[in-house]
């Protein structure tokens, strides 16, 4: 089995036009394995501790909610963390992967505990119904994923991101405003963040006409979500914009 070779395509309404590579069914089947270990861990140690605590007064009354917990951390493990880490899980995290919207907009939460409900579907039998849906669909989607027009991209670098060129910024002015600053990481899809960051890792290879239109075009496109005071970005080419926005999307995680 190989690795998909789709790549999700993303326009601004400005007019910039970029790709982002989509995972693979190997990926993505590592990925589900680990959050497999994780939640069965999880649910373990819980399972334990229920049954340690009800089993002292009724057998049943453990079991029953043994089962009850198996499918609350079965569903809700995904629907939690992916919402949080904005379309990460453990497993997502390791393997470098995202849960983006298909459209490159911000998820929705309706969107991931869509995802994550059919998976009781995907997983029949033994994980077939999903497996076969991510090899044969041509954006490597499960039934899941096509329920809640989703897909999952694979993003460059240790964690999901190379961060490269962020850590090599030793100034940006969007700092003087932390409320703009959680504004705009409120308002930026995850898919968008990708992209701007991969546009800056691939800046280098880009002709001065594409370069100049592209940096031009995002900028316009975070400007939009968020207006900075004019001081503040005055001074600012369109690239450097841009980069100062992905800095401040990805600061935590440069810093952790």
């Amino acid at each position: 089995m190989t690795e998909a070779t789709n790549v999700l395509t993303i326009r601004t309404p400005e007019g910039a036009q970029f790709s982002l590579p989509l995972a693979g069914p190997v990926s993505r089947l590592l990925a589900f394995l680990v959050d497999q270990v994780v939640m069965v861990v999880a649910a373990g140690v819980a399972g334990a501790v229920i049954g340690g605590v009800f089993g002292l007064f009724s057998p049943d009354t453990a079991a029953m909610f043994g089962i009850l917990l198996f499918f609350t951390v079965w569903t809700g493990y995904g629907i939690v963390l992916e919402w949080f880490w904005r379309g990460q899980t453990l497993g997502k995290y390791v393997m470098g992967l995202r849960v983006v919207d298909q459209s490159g907009l911000n998820l929705r939460f309706s969107q991931i505990v869509i995802r994550n409900l059919v998976r009781f579907v995907d997983n029949l039998p033994a994980g077939l119904i999903g497996g076969l849906a991510c090899t044969l669909t041509r954006r490597c989607q499960r039934l899941g994923d096509l329920a809640a027009n989703t897909v999952v991209i694979r993003l460059p670098g240790r964690g999901g991101v190379d961060l490269s060129v962020v850590r090599l910024m030793q100034e940006n002015s969007f700092r003087a405003h932390p409320h703009l600053e959680g504004r705009l990481r409120q308002r930026v899809s995850p898919a968008m963040a990708a992209a701007a960051l991969e546009a800056l890792r691939r800046r280098d290879r880009l002709d001065d006409t594409a370069r100049l239109q592209l940096f031009a075009a995002m900028a316009d496109h975070f400007r939009s979500l968020v207006a900075f005071p004019d001081t503040t970005v005055e001074s600012l080419s369109d690239e450097a914009y841009v980069r100062n926005v992905v800095e401040t999307l990805y600061r935590n995680q440069v810093s952790s």
